[in-house]
């Protein structure tokens, strides 16, 4: 057979010419990837922003609980739209092959933005509001416990960091509250709020301790799944997966804030349950 035919010529010539576009398609998008990670920047700064006018429109047209629930919620929108920017940018680095050690400290600067400054701004100024005119004392333990929270996401993107230059971390299996986990945790909370139709302001006392126990939790070292391989993952029990999934779309689809919050809020309590459940069964194979 003549392995020389026009017709063999012309599918090796139009397989070379579709690697030839692939190749260079690839090369034309690999600024895509630094570009979602910059959305993402963006996004963190926005939410700052719009949660600071808060005051600025208290100032010139004034503005009651509810208007400030709805302000705050926005900021905490833009903080979800993030998520969404902080999602694609891995997955169109893969996809181009872009990944790099620039795009790696890069993804973490805008993590620090955006899950880290950001959430805790959104919860100073709601305890700000909730607990209307806060005394000295008041201001500097809101703004320490705030703080705390943002000191411990640097602490858990810097260890992160490591970790992936030194190729040690796991695939499946983060140590320590993922910084986007934490800043859910805050936007499901400011949402829920906003549709919760009764008197808040006790909780002025408790939002900044939260903030700092979830600032705890990113520098710990519990176990908490990567909830985005678990799921395409072909490991473990297939089509409980998928109920799992459907269930957790049905109940969003008709609690919507509340059954966020409540999933998410699983999710942190997964952590701590899942390192219980590794205590209890060492001492019971001690015995």
């Amino acid at each position: 057979m003549n392995n020389h035919s026009p017709a063999s010529k012309l599918r090796s010539k139009q397989r070379r010419s579709k690697g030839i576009i692939t190749s260079a398609a690839k090369r034309k998008l690999r600024w895509l990837p630094n570009t979602l990670t910059l959305c993402n920047s963006w996004c963190g700064f926005a939410s700052i922003l719009w949660t600071l006018s808060v005051y600025e429109r208290a100032a010139i047209t004034g503005v009651n609980q509810s208007q400030t629930y709805d302000i705050l919620a926005v900021s905490a929108l833009i903080i979800l739209g993030a998520m969404i920017f902080d999602v694609l940018d891995g997955f169109a680095a893969r996809m181009l092959n872009a990944t790099s050690m620039h795009g790696l400290q890069m993804d973490s600067l805008s993590d620090m933005v955006t899950f880290g400054v950001a959430p805790a701004v959104l919860m100073a100024v709601m305890t700000h509001w909730l607990q209307g005119k806060q005394t000295t004392v008041q201001l500097l333990v809101t703004y320490l416990l705030c703080s705390i929270y943002v000191g411990c996401t640097a602490l858990r993107l810097a260890t992160y960091n490591v970790k992936a230059m030194e190729e040690s971390g796991g695939d499946n299996v983060f140590h320590g509250l993922p910084s986007p986990g934490a800043a859910a945790a805050i936007v499901s909370l400011v949402l829920a709020m906003r549709v919760f139709d009764r008197d808040l302001s006790n909780l002025a006392l408790v939002l900044p301790i939260y903030a700092a126990f979830l600032g705890f939790l990113m520098v710990s070292a519990l176990p908490y799944r990567h909830i985005g391989k678990w799921l395409l993952s072909k490991q473990g029990n297939q089509p409980l997966k998928i109920m799992i999934l459907i269930i957790m779309l049905f109940l969003v689809g008709i609690f919507r804030e509340y059954a966020i919050f409540g999933i998410i809020t699983l999710y942190i309590l997964s952590g701590p349950a899942e390192a219980l459940k590794k205590l209890l069964l060492q001492q019971g194979n001690r015995r």
